[in-house]
């Protein structure tokens, strides 16, 4: 408030006392230069100025003036919040392995639920949503220029996946929103206040009476990449600690899902149409050791639940926790709705490098796994990965793990040359050359190419399931027992099927067939399976077609357009405009 006609003094904060204040002349009334000197501020009493009884009767005549409300709006603009989360479209790339392919499809489900639109138009969209891999250096690259790249376009971007989980400090991370591995179900949050220019990070760890849980619910929202491929993650980190591992820096220790909501996860995907099933974790041979169980028995119990003719694979398992397993894993690897296929991976043939690797296990143990299930489960496939150049290999030591490679002709061979990851044991030991590095790659893949792994099966009849289109959209991909790669006639009513074939043709990793004739495709599937985009997770959710192709979503007893829902959101913001607006010339 302003109060008329009084006179105070004012001060300023270099020079203390200055003079009285006119409160109508809005002036500091300074002393002239023929003024007595003031020693003391009692000095600035005279016998002139009234006394305190006359100012306080002087108050009773003071009138106060309030500000004008205009005069308010002009001095405080009004701020009109016009981003409405859940309206934008969203991008998402997501770089690695199959549990990360699986954390975002439950990340895009989860966002188009809540009503945002995913799309493959990376230009369109206005906020990016990068789902990182942190094995390899190419991987982080890859990654790390994508930001550079949203940026320079203008378009917000949350980050997610192991990179960020690991080292949320990097400095190309910084102003930027991060998702953390456990935290997936909370994506909706993280992009709504993203697309709002807040900054968001949750990185914690999911925990239920003090021990960590396996990550965010099975049962959440999701948009599977290939409609007929379910990707289920049964456990999170491991019990290991390799030396050149990042990704435990990310995913910790070993955390397992409960058998029943497994069993459950795999019973819905098979309602909603899918016809195969993925295992995945970063050590699935070590599920359930945290939680009193052990893969056998879950596998035992999903198996329970596979529809006839569709099927299950097993992802990667390390050799130490595989090994006491070994006699129930041949009999679950020959039940015919299983893929004879076991992903092993080695690393090195050499015990030293393992040693210095702290693989927990030397080249006989690996060796016994393979030998075992070979003779065991006729036919089935090992694959495997090395990492060549590792620190402290010797040229003796890469020709032990040449050896094993012609010993056993790995038809899957993963070939790594060794990329030292910050923050690892490896990464501050003595290097190998990056040039003996790559000559190691260069004559390990020229061995792995020397052989063809499928002639022999030309002109054999295989049953294949049909899942997949390949890269070249001539064929579709199917897999027969072994989870062998074979490419069949694109026919729309092979998709989804297990049909009879005839193997013509085979190349260095895939298979040709014909469709036997007279034979007829088989349909796995107990239900229609749900159009490529379309949200999955919820079954109490159904999706309506409605007249005109529109499509709305029924979620308990309430029927929301999504169409409807975005026009009304629009129609609030141009509303909120208006009222300001009058508001202001009013006032």
């Amino acid at each position: 408030m302003h109060f008329l006609g009084t006179q105070a003094s004012s001060r300023s904060p270099q020079f203390g006392f200055i003079g009285p204040y006119n409160h109508i002349t809005n002036q500091i009334i300074m002393p002239s230069a023929c003024d007595p000197l003031i020693e003391d501020i009692e000095d600035m009493v005279s016998s002139a100025d009234p006394t305190p009884h006359d100012r306080q009767s002087a108050r009773k005549n003071i009138i106060p003036r309030a500000k004008k409300k205009k005069e308010l709006l002009n001095n405080e603009e009004l701020q009109a919040d016009s981003v409405i989360p859940g309206m934008q479209k969203i991008w998402m790339k997501t770089w690695g392995c199959s549990h990360n392919n699986s954390d975002g499809e439950y990340m895009a489900g989860q966002l188009a639920a809540s009503g945002y639109k995913m799309t493959d138009n990376p230009t369109e969209a206005d906020l990016w949503l990068l789902n990182s891999c942190t094995v390899k250096n190419p991987a982080e690259d890859h990654f790390r220029n994508s930001i550079k790249k949203a940026q320079e376009q203008d378009k917000k971007v949350v980050v997610a996946g192991c990179v960020p989980q690991a080292q949320p400090r990097m400095d190309y991370l910084k102003g930027l929103s991060i998702i953390g591995v456990q935290q997936i179900d909370r994506v909706v949050e993280v992009v709504d206040e993203a697309v709002k220019g807040h900054l968001v990070r949750l990185l914690g760890q999911k925990k239920e009476g003090g021990r960590r849980l396996g990550g965010a619910r099975l049962d959440l929202p999701k948009i599977r990449k290939n409609p007929l491929i379910e990707i289920i993650s049964i456990n999170t980190g491991c019990l290991n600690a390799c030396t050149y591992c990042k990704t435990k820096h990310a995913r910790g220790d070993l955390a397992s899902y409960p058998i029943e909501e497994l069993v459950e996860r795999a019973r819905q995907s098979f309602q909603e149409g899918v016809c195969e099933i993925w295992l995945t974790s970063e050590d699935t041979g070590a599920y359930g050791r945290d939680i009193g169980t052990d893969l056998p028995t879950l596998l035992w119990r999903l198996v329970e639940q596979i529809p006839d003719g569709a099927m299950l694979r097993l992802g990667m398992t390390n050799p130490p926790y595989i090994l006491e397993h070994l006699e129930e894993m041949a009999k679950i690897l020959n039940h015919p709705r299983v893929y004879a296929f076991l992903h092993v991976p080695v690393q090195s043939a050499s015990d030293s490098v393992l040693m210095d690797m702290k693989r927990e296990y030397c080249i006989d143990d690996f060796k016994r796994v393979v030998d075992f299930l070979k003779d065991r489960v006729p036919g089935v496939t090992i694959a495997t990965d090395i990492i060549c150049g590792f620190p402290g290999e010797t040229e003796e030591d890469f020709q032990e793990t040449l050896e094993l490679v012609k010993l056993y002709r790995f038809p899957s061979l993963f070939i790594n040359q060794f990329y030292p990851r910050p923050g690892t044991p490896a990464a501050k030991m003595e290097q190998v050359p990056a040039q003996v590095k790559k000559q190691r790659t260069r004559e390990l893949s020229q061995l792995f190419h020397s052989y063809n792994p499928y002639d022999h099966k030309v002109g054999e009849r295989q049953h294949v399931l049909v899942t997949e289109e390949s890269f070249d959209a001539q064929y579709y991909v199917a897999h027969n027992k072994f989870y062998e790669q074979v490419l069949v006639p694109k026919k729309v009513e092979f998709k989804g099927k297990m049909i009879e074939v005839e193997i013509y043709e085979a190349g260095k990793h895939f298979m040709k067939g014909r469709p036997v004739e007279d034979s007829k495709p088989f349909n796995p599937s107990i239900a229609a399976p749900l159009q490529k985009g379309e949200v999955s997770g919820l079954m109490q959710e159904h999706s309506i077609r409605g007249a005109g192709g529109s499509s709305s979503v029924l979620i308990g007893w309430f029927s929301v357009d999504r169409e409807a829902l975005k026009k009304l959101g629009i129609g609030l913001a141009v509303a909120a405009a208006i009222l300001a607006f009058v508001v202001e010339k009013l006032y």
